[in-house]
């Protein structure tokens, strides 16, 4: 075992399922199924550790309105088999409520509350309901309209300001005008996406993070389209405006999945049986007006990279989740003016446009993904991050451990 600091909280291991497409091959799988699977998935990682010794599971689901309601985080756990004795909640912090939970399973850890914790999350887009309000009054006369849960704004207030609760893809539009961001870079950046997760696929990468779907022939990510290319891309017609940049190639599709992470202290290593990938170092959340969500990782990351001491220019690898290419580039611009070194450094085995975007999964498959990053390419420092509806975001530093070693 490296020499670790006993009340830090590390990465120990990372695992998920693969994601499918929405109607697609993990259609017909329920999303507290599709948690117990990344749950169980994680914990065979450390076959050593007793699974009683799971102090806490915090898990994170975006709507809830389904078969993922009543906690979900606590049906995974008795779902998996684990010990009734393992407690477990359910964070929403939509998009990114599965790194809000490994954010608040770290801080656990560090005030000694638990020594061992499991954060993760799960979406099924798929089978997300549709809900009718309840009426006021017993018997309303006239008719009721079921609103879909699947992603973005229903049953809104009617005190919010209309400019807050437009639609994501036009959020994004107007990020676009701002920044001017071409369609062009766009369709560059999602077919950048696409190549890289089909080589990170080939070259096996991801054959240790992602674990199988019982009943469900389903190996890879079902969303990635290799050979893609922006002459490709060019040719789908605008989603949101007529004359609009943002297609559904460039913008990350609606999916299912299931994310996790063991995560635990530097006095739990020897109870977990293995070393960790990664110290979590820094942690920053940050809020802009609603409509402006989609640039709000700008200012996480920079407060993420201030809390652990370092630099844009100490980073080596950065997974930013892809929710539509004009944001990621707006972010990724920003980034390098602040001295970020090269822009390759941001999803280099590709990001959710292709990978895909279950809502509640994609904070820990981000972090998942970082921790593995760091220690494939020997980098010491990187940067997660992901953007939220209704104007957050959410980013985290981690340390790969063994570089930190070296370094010392």
């Amino acid at each position: 075992m490296t020499e670790l600091v006993e009340t830090a909280s590390y990465v120990y291991g990372a695992a998920r399922t693969p994601f499918g497409r929405f109607g697609g091959a993990l259609a017909e799988t329920r999303p507290d199924d599709l948690a117990a699977t990344a749950l169980s998935g994680v914990l065979a990682t450390a076959p050593a550790l007793d699974p009683a010794a799971v102090g806490d599971v915090v898990w994170g689901c975006a709507n809830g309105a389904g078969e993922d309601n009543r906690n979900v985080g606590r049906m995974a756990v008795l779902l998996a088999g684990l010990p009734t004795s393992v407690p477990a909640s359910t964070v929403n912090r939509l998009c990114g409520s599965s790194l809000d939970a490994a954010m608040s399973a770290s801080r656990t850890i560090e005030t000694g509350d638990v020594d061992i914790a499991v954060a993760g999350g799960v979406e099924s887009m798929t089978r997300a309901p549709w809900v009718l309000p309840k009426p006021s009054r017993a018997f309303p006369a006239g008719n009721v309209t079921a609103v879909s849960t699947t992603l973005g704004w229903r049953l809104v207030n009617d005190r919010m300001p209309q400019e807050w609760t437009i639609s994501l893809g036009e959020c994004n539009e107007q990020l676009q005008e701002r920044f001017g961001i071409s369609r062009q870079r766009q369709d560059e950046f999602a077919a950048r996406s696409h190549n890289l997760a089909h080589e990170a696929w080939e070259a096996g990468f991801y054959d240790d993070l992602v674990v199988p779907v019982a009943g469900v022939d389903l190996a890879r990510d079902e969303g990635i389209r290799p050979g893609s290319t922006a002459e490709k891309l060019g040719g789908l017609k605008p989603a949101f405006r007529p004359d609009g940049t943002i297609t559904p190639g460039n913008a990350s599709p609606l999916n299912d999945g299931a994310a996790a992470l063991l995560l635990g202290s530097g006095a739990a290593a020897a109870r977990i049986g293995r070393d960790p990938l990664a110290r979590v170092a820094g942690r920053g959340a940050h809020a802009l007006d609603p409509q402006e969500f989609g640039y709000a990782p700008v200012e996480a990351a920079n407060t993420a990279l201030r809390r652990a001491g370092i630099s844009w220019s100490d980073v080596g690898a950065v997974e930013l989740n892809e929710a539509f290419a004009v944001q990621s580039l707006a972010c990724v611009d920003a980034w390098l003016g602040d001295g970020l070194g090269d822009a390759e450094l941001v999803n280099a085995r590709g990001g959710a446009i292709a990978i895909g975007h279950p809502l509640g999964a994609s904070g820990a498959r981000v972090l998942g993904t970082l921790a593995h990053r760091l220690v494939a390419d020997g980098q010491r420092w990187g940067v997660a991050a992901i953007c939220i509806g209704v104007g957050q975001a959410l980013a985290v530093v981690l340390e790969n451990v063994d570089t930190a070693r070296r370094s010392a």
